[in-house]
């Protein structure tokens, strides 16, 4: 992007790592005029964590990026989103475990943080754009309309989670790193003497401690224990709650078996775990609830896709077709442990379509049978 003849103010979303750090770099150089904010969002401490980072916005992550725009000459504000945060993320989070779903707290903190909250912020600050580090690109066409794009960086792509943004926003968005490596954005960092050239990437739920989310939702959750069945309905054993568990899982069942066993189904009204074997969990098809769709207008009829269940997952041919504010989408290849609660996000080729919440698992109809 050009540099601009008149400068527009873009509030960029530092977190006080590397890559929030240079796209603040890249429009200041830009010709933008930046303004750095950092939002507290929680502050409960971890008192394993080194005493500067026992929390997601740890004085350490402020002090980064409040030196970050220091070198680069931008103005730095710290914006409290705490009581937002608590509504739109953790309470989100707890919630869809209890509900037998597995959550994805990044896409809600993108959707109704950093972008819905602090747009809004960018309005009061006579801000023209907000910015993030995100790796993905966005391409402006001829009738104006913006198109989200993978990051040129395969391994670190981030689009699967800014599926949820619409044209309004994305008009109002800058996606500045999407257009280089992870190793790039790391030389810019150096070459410019920016002090988070080397932090580490953060881990993937920034409010809880690496590895310890079942003790997160231990701490906050009345567990009502049930059953743990088999696809018969046969009782294997006991469980202390469906939030202990994920589609898919495998470990820590409390259960023996002759053969491997995984977490098929939750039926947290019932209070039943269901198990099965590796088969019982293959569908040809889900239900997506809450989808939307990046050009604002859903399509008319069946597309074909390649879709994405998981962040981490490979994507799979499939054809959805739109049902009201929700879709059917059937792929060309049974995909495993299809999971409520994590999003579905349609591409072609490297364009972002939209995406929705995945309801349910469609699976073909099986006798069922008792585990061994």
């Amino acid at each position: 992007m050009s540099v601009q003849s008149k400068r527009s103010r873009v509030v960029v979303a530092m977190s006080g790592g590397v890559d929030s750090s240079v796209a603040a770099l890249l429009l200041a150089r830009q010709g933008y005029e930046v303004i750095g904010v950092t939002l507290r969002l929680w502050t409960e401490e971890r008192p394993e964590a080194t005493p500067l980072s026992r929390s997601c916005c740890s004085v350490e992550d402020v002090e980064d990026a409040r030196r970050v725009c220091q070198t680069i000459g931008a103005r730095h504000y710290v914006v409290n989103a705490e009581r937002e945060f608590q509504a739109y993320v953790v309470d989100y989070f707890l919630a869809e475990y209890q509900r037998g779903r597995t959550p994805h707290p990044c896409i809600a903190c993108n959707d109704r943080i950093k972008f819905d909250f602090l747009m809004e912020r960018a309005r009061q600050m006579d801000a023209d754009y907000v910015a993030t580090g995100h790796y993905a690109r966005l391409q402006a066409d001829g009738d104006g309309r913006i198109h989200l794009l993978r990051g040129i960086d395969q391994g670190k792509d981030q689009s699967y989670v800014l599926f949820g943004l619409g044209q309004e926003q994305l008009r109002r968005t800058l996606l500045p790193v999407g257009g280089h490596t992870k190793d790039r954005i790391r030389g810019l960092a150096q070459e410019a003497g920016l002090c988070v050239a080397d932090k580490p990437d953060s881990q993937d739920i920034c409010f809880i401690p690496q590895g310890s989310y079942r003790d997160f939702l231990q701490e906050r959750v009345a567990s009502n224990p049930g059953d743990l069945v088999d696809t018969a309905g046969r009782v294997l054993g006991r469980h202390q709650g469906v939030e202990g568990f994920t589609i898919g899982q495998r470990r820590g069942l409390g259960i023996t078996s002759s053969v491997p066993l995984y977490v098929v189904d939750l039926e947290p009204e019932a209070r039943r775990v269901v198990v099965g074997r590796r088969e019982d969990l293959m569908c040809h098809a889900l239900r997506a609830e809450r989808v939307t769709w990046t050009s604002g207008l859903p399509p008319d009829g069946p597309i074909e896709v390649a879709a994405k269940i998981r962040y981490k997952a490979s994507e799979s041919a499939a054809t959805v077709t739109p049902q009201d504010e929700g879709a059917l989408v059937r792929f060309r290849e049974p995909q495993q442990a299809v999971t409520p609660g994590q999003a579905v996000v349609f591409y072609q080729g490297d364009e972002v379509l939209g995406g929705g919440f995945i309801q349910s698992a469609v699976r073909e109809p099986t006798t069922a049978s008792a585990v061994p």
